[in-house]
């Protein structure tokens, strides 16, 4: 029975360590020698500074930027830990709004995201990705006719012409994977630095 017992100690030990420690440090090894910037995240530097990851949204609101979708994550409310405020683009609480396509406080968040959308001039159609959250709530990505749909007020902002933010949107579509998996999507942040080099 000890040498059982013995043997299986051996035993969880021995994979313990080649599947704890030396499989997990031998992956990420190859993965920094083979894809350095991908295996860091993703970040994006400029001048010495991160400006974020190609990964995980932002929340721009100016109006000289183009805005990503709307997201759901949440923080602890401040005032009672207990509860949750809003918090888009809050990396540290990835979550989708687990909300039904019954739900009336769903049906008036897109009501209301459609309205000041059309108020504040970024709305001439409404894609389906300016009103919805994605699954994470940390979508970086919109789809062409989103982006292409707040040209004229990214245009407006920043008194640049629509035919030239036009064709700088066109120039970031990123295509489906292989031709066929995904959809066509534009990357916020890169849009926005690119929209800044611009200037």
């Amino acid at each position: 029975m000890l040498s059982h017992l013995r043997a299986s100690l051996v035993m969880v030990t021995l994979l313990s360590i080649l599947t704890g420690l030396l499989y997990p440090l031998a992956i990420t090894g190859l993965a920094q020698l083979a894809f350095p910037a991908k295996a860091k995240g993703s970040l994006i530097e400029q001048d010495g500074k991160i400006l974020g990851s190609e990964l995980i949204g932002q929340n721009f609101v100016a109006e000289r930027y183009f805005h990503g979708r709307p997201s759901a994550t949440s923080a602890p409310d401040p005032a009672d830990p207990a509860k949750t405020v809003d918090a888009p683009y809050n990396a540290a609480n990835s979550s989708g709004s687990n909300l039904g396509p019954t739900s009336k406080k769903l049906v008036e968040r897109v009501g209301a995201a459609i309205e000041a959308g059309v108020t504040e001039g970024r709305l001439w159609e409404v894609p389906a990705d300016a009103v919805t959250t994605s699954g994470s709530g940390l979508d970086p990505h919109i789809s062409p006719a989103y982006a292409l749909t707040q040209v004229p007020a990214v245009a407006k902002a920043r008194n640049v012409s629509e035919t030239r933010l036009r064709a700088l949107v066109e120039e970031q579509v990123e295509p489906r994977l292989f031709g066929i998996i995904g959809e066509p999507r534009v990357n916020v942040l890169l849009l926005n630095l690119a929209l800044d080099r611009l200037e």
